[in-house]
């Protein structure tokens, strides 16, 4: 159905310009990267957006201060209240934190952490996690923080409130997806100012730009290789721009400048649709 589907359509589309290109591939077309090939002029990809009325860390609800571009004082708000609710010591609001909220399965690369977690947590940083999946890697997370019961925080399960709170807490957000066709929870942290450390794939590699000391733009840190090592070269950089005080005032800057609302994605949308609209009227006549 979705072979003769791609095959009579006007146009395709998915939901990131990366994304379209990576199922042309073997790797990632799930069978129908030949088809996709065939008709690749036709094969398109539109972000998808960011509801601001609800991620907005300026009008969010669940923080207990308001922030914005210009005022970051409420972001040190949400940190002491989440190293409360993690039952971590508050003195740690001095040191880099690491946020992830996300399903704990191998598709959001949590098997990637896991064997650098002892080694990234030596460095003095604090790591609060959000999510579930698999027993095997809740149980490796539960562990990990008894470890570390002053660095690590752990929740298993989902909670809007906390997942909202952990995005504006934290200083930098994790999202080593294998794959992504879009991703949401990275442009979250954008807009958040909570700086991404994210694989280059699919949606995350279209909205997050590697920092560049040199001209002092960029807005995340990036790694192509699926293997811990890879990633922890990019929490590496990461950590090393976080202690540059200037460096990491900018990035929050970048960051923050970005637009991924839906606005945005709607008028790509639309010229999306006046093209497939503009194909079959030649097709008609």
């Amino acid at each position: 159905m979705m072979k003769a589907g791609i095959h009579y359509a006007d146009l395709v589309n998915t939901v990131s310009p990366t994304y379209a290109h990576e199922i042309m591939t073997p790797g990632g077309g799930a069978g129908l990267d030949g088809v996709l090939r065939h008709f690749t002029n036709k094969v398109h990809g539109v972000l998808n957006g960011i509801d601001v009325r609800i991620w907005n860390p300026a009008t969010d609800v669940y923080l207990p201060e308001h922030y914005d571009r210009r005022d970051l004082a409420g972001k040190r708000a949400s940190k002491v209240e989440l190293l409360k609710r993690a039952r971590l010591p508050e003195t740690r609001v001095a040191q880099p934190m690491i946020g992830m909220v996300g399903r704990l399965v191998a598709q959001k690369g949590i098997d990637l952490l896991l064997p650098i977690a002892d080694r990234l947590l030596s460095t003095d940083v604090t790591l609060v996690v959000l999510g579930s999946g698999a027993g095997e890697y809740e149980t490796a997370l539960r562990e990990l923080s008894k470890r570390f019961p002053d660095r690590v925080g752990v929740s298993i399960g989902f909670d809007n409130a906390l997942a909202h709170l952990i995005t504006a807490a934290s200083d930098i957000f994790l999202m080593p997806s294998r794959y992504e066709p879009c991703g949401l929870n990275q442009m979250y942290s954008l807009a958040y100012g909570t700086i991404p450390v994210v694989r280059r794939t699919g949606g995350l590699a279209d909205t997050v730009r590697e920092w560049n000391p040199e001209s002092k733009k960029g807005t995340g840190f990036l790694f192509d290789h699926a293997e811990p090592e890879a990633l922890s070269a990019a929490l590496g950089r990461a950590l090393g721009a976080y202690w540059r005080q200037d460096d990491w005032k900018q990035l929050i800057d970048n960051a923050m400048a970005e637009d991924f609302s839906w606005t945005r994605s709607a008028q790509r949308y639309r010229e999306l649709y006046d093209l497939a609209i503009a194909h079959r009227a030649r097709y008609v006549s």
